[in-house]
């Protein structure tokens, strides 16, 4: 017991810079909100919906997280802040990281397999703060899911995705991915390739230009001193 929260720990320092010890992590509120939810789900399996209830009503007070007691949660999962609202049918796997202001949500009960109406987000996924994921959608492992998405599909294992509605980068997750990526956007790595192939045009264009301008020079910087010496000359003869 101890030592899966020492190492559940761990793995929130190794994806948090800020806090200078285990002793900081605990006092996040992603934490406690993980903590509560444990109860509330053992609560929901047992069919003690009221409790189960109860919890998760405290736990939102108390963390401005909500986790629906319904909800499935892997190992590792680290709420970064909080103002996240994840629902029933959710399901999450083992090192999820989820930024601020996320939203796991449902779609029509109507929908999906087995009245499922809510993500699934399966190992190493990574989300954004703002990110909205509305319906019953598989997040492949190792995908990201960029600030202030909104996810209404299924997305490939290790893709990145941007945008309003969402969009793959299109970038291939062995050129950039690593074990872990903050906020679960590349920031050095180029994103776009049509992008990336435009500037490397601009760049053409500008080293064409540069050489033009400077043969330019190389011509009146000879022209003018031919005409010097065709003075020169002129000035000897008198």
């Amino acid at each position: 017991m101890l030592g899966d929260i020492v190492r559940y720990l761990d793995s929130v320092v190794a994806r948090d810079p800020a806090p200078r010890s285990r002793w900081e992590v605990l006092l996040y509120p992603g934490v406690w909100a993980v903590f509560w939810h444990r109860i509330a789900h053992a609560l929901f399996q047992a069919d003690l919906f009221f409790l189960a209830r109860v919890v998760n009503h405290l736990s939102r007070f108390l963390t401005a997280i909500d986790i629906h007691p319904g909800a499935t949660i892997g190992k590792n999962f680290f709420i970064d802040h909080g103002f996240t609202v994840i629902g029933e049918t959710a399901i999450i796997g083992d090192n999820v990281t989820i930024y601020q202001c996320v939203t796991l949500g449902g779609s029509n009960p109507t929908n999906g397999v087995g009245g499922k109406r809510h993500p699934t987000l399966l190992d190493n996924v990574i989300v954004g703060s703002g990110a909205q994921i509305i319906g019953p959608v598989t997040i492949g492992k190792r995908a990201r899911i960029g600030a202030s998405a909104v996810v209404t599909e299924d997305v490939p294992e290790g893709a990145t995705m941007i945008g309003v509605k969402a969009r793959s980068t299109l970038v291939k997750a062995e050129t950039y991915a690593k074990e872990f990526m903050p906020y679960g956007t590349p920031c050095k790595e180029p994103c776009e390739p049509v992008g990336n192939q435009r500037v490397d045009e601009l760049e053409e264009q500008v080293a064409l230009l540069r050489a033009q301008v400077e043969s330019l020079l190389a011509a009146r910087d000879h022209e003018t001193r031919r005409v010097e010496r065709a003075s020169e000359s002129v000035l000897k003869g008198l």
